[in-house]
Order: structure tokens, then C-alpha cells, then sequence
């Protein structure tokens, strides 16, 4: 939908653990090769043992205030965006909000759809701030993504996210002028009730899944705004390996230099509903004024987000208020040994 609501990006922060794991650890362990997508990812980013999702949005939900130079108790909306909840039934928005101090006359809720968990919080903060039922909304993606010992999901599954404030548009570091969704009922990746780790359809999650619902979406986000590729200066598609955001970029007809997404896999994995936030963030962290912005979010069961932004003459005031996303790749602590990485993750040692 094309929007002239009066909100937009007025702040944003990112959060990136320092723990990394080497890829080349985990096949050792194993005793595999490395899977041919996987190829490009050194390492990826793992939680400390006290850090969870909800220490994390607070880490960027931080930072965002502070890029937006909004106090706390502004905020009349919070959604976390995740599917690594620290309970299973008790919200990790409302433990946020009490951290951050936002006070409790808010709306405030945790979101679910797999990797695009966190794209809905912004279209829920849009829809808030809007509608006129908030002055400033946040939106959180960010997850501890799991993974079964030994599946071919523990090569990439990785930690991190970001927090996003939503507010004027006259105040915005980016406007948000035109959205999509694409759905449908595809069953690629789950995990049903009682299960401690995620079962993913091998391949059926590339071609029909992952590739389809965001060709779908992109194009659709395209036609509807008369856009074409060369018009939009960066390009962000969820990144579940490094190859699959670069694959789905050349076949919709953009530059290799477009594209962000491909940047941060290598270097951190797949923070599943973190992973757009990230990726939104590194290209704030250089966006000119004036730039065009595409972002696409994909969801496992299924589905893909796809949103148009225009960075402003704000974004440029607002350097240096909030830690950069490269700064947070440079800050980097490696475990090297199988044994270590388990014993970080996971406080019963298993």
C-alpha cells in the first residue's frame, strides 16, 4: 500500500553480541564439508551466557532512543519481534518496556512469523503512529536463533537484531512510502508445540519458499511504485545464507553494489528476525539523503515484507548517536572449540 500517514524512521539502533563461532568449528565437529551456500560465512554471531532477546532489544532499543532523541516515556507502543522467546507464554515487550522505563499506559505485544517476525512490528508501529493512537511507536526484530546440533541450520543460525523508533514524518531519518506483503501457506520451516528445535524442508525452502514469496513481493513493491532497480541506490533481501539474497538481487536486476544484504551474512550469520533490522541499519549507517531504500523481509510459512523508504536530510544529524553496524561486526570475541560454543549457548551444557 502506498502511504502518506505522517510517520516514519525518526530513530534506530542495532545490536550484534561480540561472541562469534567459526563455521570451520562446527564442520570440524562434525566432520563435514561445508554446504556450497554456506561457503562465504566465516563465523556467526552467538549470544553470551547472560544475554537472551530480551537483553538485546534493550541494547538496541537504547540506542534507537537515543538516535531519535526520544525520551522513554514517549513511547506509546512496544512489539518485539521474535522466535526465540526467553518464556513461552509471557511477553518479552512488556519486560522491555519496564527495562527501558517506558511506563505501562502502552500498547505492547511479542509478534510471530519466523524471520519477518520483526517487519511486522514496524508495520504495527506505522499503523500506531499513523492512525494517530501513538506519538512514537518501537519496533524490535531480534532473536538467539536456534538450531539442532549437527542440522545444517547450526551453519547459519546467528544473534543479533534491532530496535527502530517511529514517529512525525516531518522528523524522520527515512520515510516509509509504500509497502507490500506476500503470503501463503507454505510449510518450510516449524517448530510444533513442545519441540525444543525448528525442522526445515531442505530444499523446498529455497525455489518455493523463500525465492517465490520474495520475487513476489519485490516485484509487486516495484509495479506499484513504477520503480525499476536503478532507481532504488540500496537493496536489503533477508539473508538466510550469503547466497540467497545475492541470487534473488541479479534475477529482479540489481547491482552487485546495491546490495546489502550480502555483506552481513559472512560476517554474522542469520539472525533470523533480526536479520532485516540489520540490514536496514547498515544502510542507514550510509544512506545519502535522497536515496531510495527497498527492504524485503522473508518469513518461513511463508512470507515476505516489502517496504520503500527515503532517507532525509535528518539521517545525516544523526550520525554518530548510535553505534554502527560495522563497529559491531569489528567487536568480536571467537570460540574455537565445539565444546566452548555449546557450553555459551546453552546453560545445561547440551
Amino acid at each position: 500500500m502506498t502511504t502518506t500517514w505522517p510517520a516514519g524512521i525518526v530513530g534506530y539502533g542495532t545490536y550484534v553480541p561480540s561472541w562469534r563461532v567459526e563455521i570451520e568449528c562446527i564442520a570440524r565437529h562434525w566432520g563435514r564439508d561445508r554446504a556450497h551456500r554456506t561457503a562465504a560465512l566465516r563465523m556467526k554471531s552467538i549470544p553470551a551466557w547472560d544475554e537472551d532477546t530480551c537483553t538485546m532489544s534493550v541494547e538496541a532499543a537504547t540506542a534507537a532512543l537515543e538516535c531519535a532523541r526520544v525520551r522513554a516515556h514517549e513511547i506509546d507502543g512496544i512489539w518485539v519481534g521474535t522466535e526465540s522467546k526467553p518464556y513461552a507464554v509471557k511477553p518479552s515487550a512488556v519486560t522491555v518496556a519496564s527495562i527501558l522505563g517506558i511506563g505501562s499506559n502502552i500498547a505492547a505485544g511479542d509478534v510471530e512469523f519466523a524471520c519477518k517476525a520483526g517487519t511486522e512490528t514496524l508495520r504495527l508501529a506505522l499503523w500506531g503512529v499513523g492512525s494517530g493512537g501513538c506519538r512514537y511507536a518501537m519496533a524490535i526484530g531480534m532473536d538467539t536463533a536456534q538450531a539442532r546440533p549437527g542440522d545444517e541450520l547450526e551453519y547459519t543460525a546467528a544473534a543479533g537484531g534491532g530496535a527502530i523508533v517511529v514517529g512525525p514524518r516531518e522528523k524522520s531519518l527515512a520515510v516509509v512510502h509504500h509497502w507490500v506483503s506476500y503470503v501463503s501457506d507454505t510449510p518450510d520451516f516449524y517448530r510444533r508445540a513442545g519441540d525444543r528445535y525448528p525442522t526445515h524442508a531442505g530444499r523446498f525452502t529455497g525455489a518455493p519458499a523463500y525465492f517465490h514469496h520474495t520475487r513476489e513481493a519485490a516485484r509487486r513493491l516495484l509495479r506499484e511504485t513504477g520503480l525499476a532497480p536503478d532507481d532504488i541506490a540500496h537493496a536489503a533481501f533477508h539473508h538466510p545464507n550469503p547466497a540467497f539474497p545475492r541470487e534473488i538481487g541479479a534475477e529482479l536486476g540489481f547491482a552487485p553494489q546495491r546490495l546489502h544484504a550480502g555483506l552481513l551474512p559472512g560476517e554474522i550469520g542469520n539472525a533470523y528476525a533480526g536479520s532485516m533490522f540489520l540490514s536496514m541499519g547498515s544502510i542507514l549507517d550510509v544512506a545519502e539523503p535522497g536515496q531510495r531504500i527497498m527492504c524485503v523481509s522473508y518469513g518461513s510459512g511463508a512470507g515476505s515484507d516489502a517496504f520503500l523508504l527515503t532517507a532525509t536530510d535528518h539521517l545525516r544529524d544523526a550520525r554518530g548517536r548510535t553505534k554502527t553496524v560495522k563497529q559491531y561486526l569489528e567487536r568480536c570475541q571467537v570460540v574455537r572449540d565445539y565444546a566452548d560454543y555449546l557450553r555459551q549457548i546453552d546453560e545445561e551444557g547440551q
